[in-house]
């Protein structure tokens, strides 16, 4: 049931961003009064403030509810590489603070747009914020956490949420990297329906348009070169992070989760189908061994934990490993060699494009060139002039 919270304002040193509570009963409370668009979405609300002239606006996102903003933000805090990664699109590099999980954010895309960086200092030196006095120490001017994850993962409770709400700055974001967990029982996002909540944040509503924009380009040009549904294959999606894995952690295709939004656009079929098996997640840690995956035989497996190593790297380990394996050896996906890494648990737009291509050219090599061969599917530098604001 929706909470209901008067509008407080943030103690801290930047003292000009209000927490402004949920819906209530169909209002809004502290006399906020945003429209709707026609699918039901929150639109940002405005408001002149006669005092001082300035003009506040509201973002509205499950499941915190509204917050309003005097200015937009300039210190943030992400709690994951898909936040990360949307704030950096918006422009926002030089706020970016600190993270809640920097083993998850992947910044080596970064290297191929031009003039795109992020302080991998600041990230090391605060890598896992998620402690109170971690929030305090850094002082933001929005946190983008989903702070249910906070209370289910890492033992807070709403006490402690309001606490840091009221006395550094609110909270902002929804776990959407997948859809399984049973805690999560208010509203899921898409990538682009989070990163557009993000542009509301920030304030950065040109930047979001190019960007969906490149986007909705990209994708129906990979699309329209698909082959036919019948000829696409069958695909296991597994978090398996070790060089000599023994048993496979299993994902749904069909979860809509933004961590496998690639896969989705480009129609492969999910080889656990007409299973039983359930999506990995908070409550379900079922793990596959050699004989079970043999019994699914997928055309292709695709392998999560190993971002951080090349393609020739995870060829020489995690394939290596597989076909010199007594059982492993009989899947079809090892011997034909279609065992790749499986992409980010965490994604934002960047990302996004990225891992799209590299999807595009594992699954379907023929049509749009291998994946450790030089052919773009996207124009790096149209992404790195939008970062910049030159569009």
């Amino acid at each position: 049931m929706p909470r209901e919270n008067a509008v407080r304002e943030s103690q801290s040193r930047r003292d000009y961003v209000k927490y402004a509570g949920v819906v209530v009963g169909g209002g809004l409370l502290a006399g906020c009064t945003g429209g709707a668009d026609d699918s039901g979405n929150q639109s940002p609300t405005r408001t002149t403030e006669s005092t001082t002239g300035a003009e506040s606006y509201t973002v509205s996102m499950e499941p915190v509810g509204e917050v309003t903003f005097d200015s937009a933000p300039e210190r943030w805090v992400p709690y994951d590489g898909g936040y990360a990664d949307m704030g950096v699109a918006l422009g926002r590099a030089d706020g970016l603070a600190g993270i809640g999980g920097a083993d998850r954010y992947y910044t080596d895309v970064y290297d191929e747009l031009p003039g795109v960086t992020v302080d991998h200092d600041r990230i090391e030196e605060n890598p896992e914020v998620r402690t109170k006095e971690h929030f305090y120490e850094l002082d933001a001017d929005v946190h983008l956490y989903d702070p249910k994850m906070l209370e289910h993962w890492f033992d807070w409770g709403q006490s402690d949420v309001d606490e840091i709400a009221d006395n550094v700055a609110p909270f902002v974001g929804n776990l959407i990297f997948r859809r399984s967990d049973e805690w999560h029982d208010y509203r899921y996002y898409t990538l682009y329906e989070a990163f557009e909540k993000m542009a509301e944040v920030f304030d950065e509503r040109d930047r979001y348009e190019a960007f969906a924009d490149l986007h909705d380009e990209f994708v129906a040009d990979i699309q329209r070169r698909l082959p036919p549904e019948d000829q696409r294959p069958n695909v296991f999606l597994t978090f398996e992070g070790t060089d000599e894995p023994e048993t496979f952690s299993p994902y749904r295709l069909h979860d809509e989760g933004t961590s496998k939004k690639q896969w989705r656009d480009l129609g492969v079929h999910d080889a656990l189908s007409g299973t039983d098996i359930e999506n990995l997640s908070t409550a379900n840690r079922g793990e596959l061994d050699y004989e079970t995956l043999l019994e699914v035989d997928p055309e292709v497996i695709l392998v999560r934990g190993h971002e951080r190593k090349s393609a020739a790297e995870f060829r020489e380990t995690v394939l290596g490993y597989m076909r010199d394996h007594p059982v492993g050896s009989e899947l079809a996906a090892v011997r034909n060699g279609r065992v790749y890494r499986g992409g980010y648990l965490h994604q934002g737009p960047i990302h996004n494009l990225f891992l799209t291509e590299r999807a595009a050219q594992q699954m379907f090599p023929d049509i749009f060139g291998d994946v450790t061969g030089d052919e773009r599917l996207f124009d790096r530098q149209r992404v790195a002039d939008i970062v910049a604001g030159e569009f």
